[in-house]
């Protein structure tokens, strides 16, 4: 390619819905919940073929960032305001790095990827795509099941993940219902897992038309924090990508999952193993106990006749809730906080 790869990792968020592991100080992603090494060191690895690779984060994360990727440029956000304002403001600074304008491929630090590999291959063409194109390119993840925690995008045409490159995108849908999602998948739809690619310009004309408008023209005066101040937080997907015309989508089909709650993180130790539990970290004593995901590092567990549990014990922090009720997490952080307890 006759410009450079870029890497931007998203690596800000504070991961409310895997408390107590996840803490203001602490976010997931500096965490090693698969594996030995950090979700953020796994997502540098998988992107080492790469130019070059850089981190957004927020300013309180940004020397711990340094540890999990030395080998990355940090850049610090004026402000948390979700992934819109965030990858508008890294398109604009890394446009700025280079004397030819790169290709961004954007991605989060904490999904788990089966086969990095593949991963990699599909994230070069993904680049590759959005040279060829001009436009903004979204990696489709094949999905494996119907699940009303994901956004679906619709390519216009069938799209076949074993054998086509990419296709032009009809239909976003943001977390359905488990039947219309079960419907998306039968027309066609793959997960938008928030992996894109694209040249720092084409995100930020797509912006120009787009509700953080406010925050191109500020940041094109050289006022990245009054931009930030004058726009409403909210995802690239809902502001950019789903009003925009010139969006692509390329298929990935190898397994993934985004290990944003504590059923995904047990769903990720399945596959890994066929104990009756998904031990994340801890001991454990299971007698006619079944299904519960335990993370627990300095603490002995002992289940007993109890299934379908997220067991979770981090410092002087302990949550125990039912296995289905995940995604609720993120309300006791949100009661949390408003005690300043988070």
């Amino acid at each position: 390619m006759d410009r450079p790869v870029v890497a931007c990792v998203l690596a800000g968020g504070l991961g409310s819905r895997l408390y107590p592991a996840s803490r203001r100080d602490r976010p997931k992603q500096l965490r090693s919940l698969v594996g030995e090494r950090s979700l953020l060191a796994r997502t540098m690895d998988r992107t080492a073929f790469a130019d070059e690779q850089y981190v957004l984060t927020r300013e309180s994360f940004a020397d711990t960032v340094s540890e999990h990727a030395p080998q990355a440029g940090v850049l610090v956000e004026p402000a948390g305001k979700d992934t819109g304002p965030a990858l508008v403001y890294a398109a604009w600074r890394l446009r700025k790095q280079f004397d030819t304008e790169p290709v961004l491929i954007c991605l989060p630090s904490d999904h788990y990827v089966a086969d990095d590999a593949a991963f990699a291959t599909r994230l070069e063409r993904a680049a590759e795509i959005a040279v060829e194109t001009g436009g903004l390119v979204t990696v489709g993840v094949e999905p494996t099941r119907p699940s009303p925690g994901y956004g679906y995008v619709v390519p216009t045409d069938g799209l076949e993940a074993d054998t086509d490159d990419y296709a032009a995108v009809t239909q976003f849908t943001e977390k359905p219902d488990r039947e219309h999602a079960r419907e998306l998948i039968d027309a066609g739809a793959y997960w938008n897992v928030g992996v894109f690619a694209w040249k720092p310009s084409a995100l930020l004309a797509a912006a120009r038309n787009s509700p953080l408008a406010p925050l191109v023209e500020s940041l094109a005066a050289g006022d990245p924090r009054g931009g930030f101040e004058a726009v409403e937080a909210s995802s690239v997907d809902y502001a950019i990508i789903e009003r925009a015309t010139n969006v692509f989508v390329t298929p990935l089909s190898v397994g993934w999952d985004d290990l944003g709650t504590w059923d995904a993180v047990g769903r990720i130790l399945e596959r890994a193993g066929d104990e009756s539990n998904d031990v994340v970290a801890g001991r454990v004593l299971a007698i006619d106990a079944t299904g519960n995901v335990v993370a627990a590092p300095d603490a002995h567990v002992s289940l007993l006749e109890v299934d379908d549990l997220i067991v979770t014990a981090f410092g002087n922090r302990l949550l125990i809730a039912p296995r289905d009720a995940s995604q609720r997490v993120r309300d006791v952080v949100d009661r949390l906080r408003h005690r300043d307890a988070f």
